[in-house]
């Protein structure tokens, strides 16, 4: 029994954290122990659809279950939709999506395949593409495919049934995407299979075409859709509330310090790699005060930075963030606005021309709500102007978070 630490019961525990739905608990149950006992490793499927080129952290959250997965002992395949992309997910939309080019699949995927490392372990992952296997398939196979789903069946699912009622367009290729989806499980023998709480219909129907293909059927894994920073929408590069994997350092921990602290607990449970025991301890330590919620949305943005970026990029975030915002400080790689000296330069202007702000009444707004300083004191006239000295170097600041250092060459 080498491979697993935990016994199947404890898999079980630790393995439910944070899922919506388990269908179902006692198959899942049967098939850890079977696992257990035959020291053999569970095959554990989530298919990402490569349909933007970069992923953000609500994406990581089926990777945060695979990655659980792997810590087990079991090993995960991350497939790559570049078949499915091309036909595209009408999950959850109202209208027929665009499928991607043949180009736009390539590029995409290959960022996503580099870009997934940075979560699970290289040597416990099989990274696949579904046009393995779907690019050799016959009309004659499409034919047999789609005989195994009947159009009621199709129509019960929840965006296909509010477009059909709505009389609005249902082309026949959506059909498609559930089957093909569903036929990678069967492709791949998969013993669970993983996604989002909109992909439900999908993940069943993949349940449903194993056992008709004589395939042992999975079971089904589905997580919550990470709420974006706004804590309401869900996290959408499109809606501008995502930290994104590929974010700087900064970026990603000033992000992270943004959100509420009720989101934050969610994200604790959705994107750490703390135990359900450990959940509970921060929860409580919240509850009662023995944590400040500031402390823990600093650990939790370490934990970020250094998963994305290394734990030396991590400690400098947070000397950054105390530096700044803590003690006042500036950053170290402030931008900087080189000028010739000159006399009557208009705050206004100066401010535009730096790249503080888009526009000068944009910074006179600023200016009447007392959030642009120079040189540490704040303006207090829209009309100030100012004398600059060759070899000055001043500090231009508007609000909190915007620095310029301006330059006054000789």
């Amino acid at each position: 029994m080498g491979r697993f630490e935990l016994n199947p019961e404890e898999q079980l525990k630790e393995l439910k954290k944070a899922v919506v739905d388990l269908i179902s608990e006692e198959e899942l149950l049967k098939k850890l122990q079977k696992s257990y006992k035959e020291d053999r490793p569970l095959h554990i499927k989530a298919g990402f659809d490569p349909s933007c080129p970069d992923l953000h952290i609500g994406h990581t959250v089926l990777m945060n279950k695979m990655k659980q997965f792997q810590d087990l002992g079991h090993e995960v395949v991350f497939l790559i939709g570049d078949f499915t992309a091309m036909i595209g997910d009408p999950t959850g939309k109202n209208e027929t999506r665009l499928a991607l080019s043949v180009d736009e699949v390539r590029v995409n995927a290959e960022t996503y395949a580099r870009q997934v490392f940075k979560i699970l372990d290289p040597e416990k992952t099989l990274v696949d593409y579904n046009s393995r296997w779907m690019n050799s398939f016959s009309a004659t196979d499409f034919v047999r495919l789609s005989s195994h789903y009947t159009v009621a069946r199709m129509l019960e699912r929840d965006d296909f049934s509010k477009r059909y009622r709505a009389q609005e367009s249902i082309c026949i290729h959506e059909f498609l995407y559930p089957l093909v989806q569903g036929y990678d499980s069967v492709a791949l023998k998969a013993d669970v299979e993983l996604g989002g709480t909109d992909q439900r219909f999908n993940l069943l129907v993949g349940r449903d075409l194993q056992k008709a293909y004589g395939v042992q059927p999975q079971c089904v894994l589905t997580m919550p859709l990470l709420e974006g920073l706004d804590g309401v929408q869900k996290m959408s590069k499109s809606l501008d509330n995502y930290i994104g994997v590929e974010d700087s350092p900064r970026e990603m921990f000033g992000k992270t310090m943004k959100v509420s602290d009720e989101l934050m607990v969610t994200y604790y449970e959705l994107l750490s790699d703390l135990t359900a025991d450990e959940i509970a301890n921060l929860k409580e330590e919240l509850a009662s005060g023995a944590k400040h919620p500031r402390e823990a949305k600093v650990e939790l943005g370490y934990f970020f930075v250094s998963r994305f970026h290394g734990k030396g990029a991590a400690d400098n975030a947070v000397e950054e963030f105390h530096r700044i915002f803590v003690n006042k400080g500036l950053p170290d790689d402030m931008p900087e606005f080189n000028m010739g000296p000159a006399e009557g330069v208009w705050i206004c202007h100066l401010l535009k021309e730096s790249g503080l702000v888009k526009s000068t009444s944009e910074a006179r707004r600023l200016v009447k709500g007392r959030a642009i300083e120079w040189a540490g004191s704040k303006v207090e006239d829209e009309q100030l102007k100012l004398t600059l000295k060759p070899g000055e170097e001043v500090v231009l600041k508007a609000g909190k978070k915007k620095f310029v250092k301006v330059r006054v060459t000789e």
